[in-house]
């Protein structure tokens, strides 16, 4: 078998954290000689995506390509479905990679199709969260479980980013009857290098996607709260983007926070750090956040909320841990500020993050489970 392989990575929407995961991987399989293509959606993303896109054109193989993806699954799935699958057929894959819920579906399904009509596809699916954070005991939470259940016999590998996530599918899924592996998201080794702030920088940052799974209202609150805590107005940055942005900004001015709170569409993360002097992730679901990585390899303090996977880079017993609540985080963000300095010390140190957080080390486990899904 060659070393050489033809890799397809499929997901819908680029944006957050799964497209990043998917930009540090495909560098890095570039750059072990592999053959890379992107399949995603066209109606997701901004200017900055666009951006992105461009910067990694040249580099992929395989190329990018970009189609209507629906998020939820409806009539227009069967199109949507249709011409994806066009796609990926003329792409001749030696690995599908799929990334989130519709991506995962349909990289099963189509390697499965390829399968039967040529040599051997290996099918991999990294959830990232997904359906994994719907309930199960309501019947959306059924429906999507049952699917997951169905769908493992058109996989050959799963792909956890964390041990919650993995956790969370055997409790909500059941004991995954296939080969599954643990690969946490990794940084490259530049962005281990700290970042300093401007001289005018605001006392808080939320940078994330605008929706209430992410926690931006229990920002905005707790920003109000602990400001009437250390008898000042805080001042903060919101960097993204999202549908709910409109109710966001409302409720800044309900809370008489207009003058004290900056928002600002997508851009970098290590650009956004040097804006303010803490930053806060206070998420209500998530896999493995990449923005919690980001920020303490970056040297800037943080509080984020104890869900997911973030446990799992600071320990369980962290000061820095708080439940996603604006009252727990409002008292949190006094107690930091009133010490930043002491407050900082909390931060797990760059060493440990480098040899658990790498991207090389990312790339190189999912490789061998390339290699050995292709061997089965």
């Amino acid at each position: 078998m060659a070393n050489q392989l033809r890799i397809v990575h499929c997901f819908r929407s680029p944006v957050g954290g799964i497209f990043r995961h998917v930009r540090d991987l495909t560098e890095a399989q570039i750059a072990s000689g592999h053959s890379v293509g992107i399949v995603c959606d066209s109606t997701t993303g901004g200017e900055f995506e666009e951006r992105l896109f461009e910067s990694m054109t040249d580099s992929l193989a395989l190329g990018i390509h970009r189609t209507p993806m629906q998020r939820h699954v409806g009539p227009g799935d069967l199109a949507s479905a249709w011409r994806t699958y066009r796609i990926i057929k003329e792409l001749r894959p030696d690995v599908l990679h799929g990334h989130g819920a519709k991506g995962g579906a349909y990289a099963r399904l189509f390697g499965s199709l390829l399968r039967v009509s040529r040599s051997r596809v290996a099918r991999l699916y990294s959830p990232h969260g997904g359906s994994l954070h719907y309930d199960e005991t309501t019947a959306t939470g059924k429906l999507f479980f049952a699917l997951e259940r169905f769908m493992a016999r058109f996989t050959d590998c799963l792909l956890f980013v964390s041990d919650y996530e993995r956790r969370t599918w055997r409790r909500k899924v059941g004991e995954p009857p296939i080969p599954n592996t643990l690969v946490y998201n990794g940084l490259r080794a530049v962005e281990f290098e700290p970042v300093g702030s401007v001289p005018d920088a605001a006392d808080l940052l939320y940078i994330g996607m605008m929706r209430d799974l992410k926690g931006p209202d229990i920002f905005i609150d707790a920003l109000a709260l602990a400001g009437n805590r250390l008898g000042r107005r805080l001042s903060a940055v919101m960097v993204g983007d999202g549908d709910d942005l409109p109710r966001y900004h409302e409720q800044v001015k309900r809370l008489g926070l207009d003058g004290h709170v900056r928002f600002l569409p997508p851009m970098p993360a290590r650009d956004a750090f040097t804006l303010a002097e803490l930053i806060v992730v206070p998420s209500r679901a998530e896999a493995m956040p990449y923005i919690v990585l980001e920020t303490l390899a970056a040297g800037k303090p943080m509080i984020a909320t104890a869900v997911g996977g973030i446990p799992e880079i600071f320990g369980e017993t962290s000061r820095a841990l708080i439940r996603p609540d604006p009252n727990q985080l409002g008292d949190r963000l006094s107690d930091a500020l009133a010490d930043l300095g002491a407050y900082q010390r909390l931060m797990p140190g760059a060493p440990d993050l480098k040899a658990r957080f790498g991207a090389d080390v990312m790339a190189a486990e999912i490789e061998k489970a390339y290699f050995a899904a292709l061997r089965r």
